[in-house]
């Protein structure tokens, strides 16, 4: 890279980097799997697509699936040493 890139640079081409990965994996993701892109001629034809199951499976990923079964915290371990301590006490 030379003498014109500072040290600073470094986690901002970092951040940037994974933004840009991001935003390139939802386009791909959204172009390739989206049941409401048409890409192709036949699809594009039909004014109204009647895919329903095809949008369910797109909209209840596996990721979200799991997502659904976990509680929604930040740090599960913390809060539970937390809420433990602080409700012995309170008996």
């Amino acid at each position: 890279m030379g003498r014109w890139l500072k040290p600073d640079v470094y986690p901002l081409i970092a951040a940037m980097s994974f933004v840009t990965g991001m935003c390139v994996f939802q386009l791909t993701r959204n172009v390739f799997m989206n049941p409401d892109v048409r890409v192709s001629k036949s699809n594009r034809q039909s004014a109204v697509l009647d895919n329903a199951d095809e949008g369910e499976r797109y909209s209840q990923h596996a990721f979200r699936r799991f997502l659904a079964t976990q509680r929604p915290e930040v740090f599960p371990a913390l809060n539970r040493f937390f809420s433990g301590s602080s409700s012995s006490s309170d008996k």
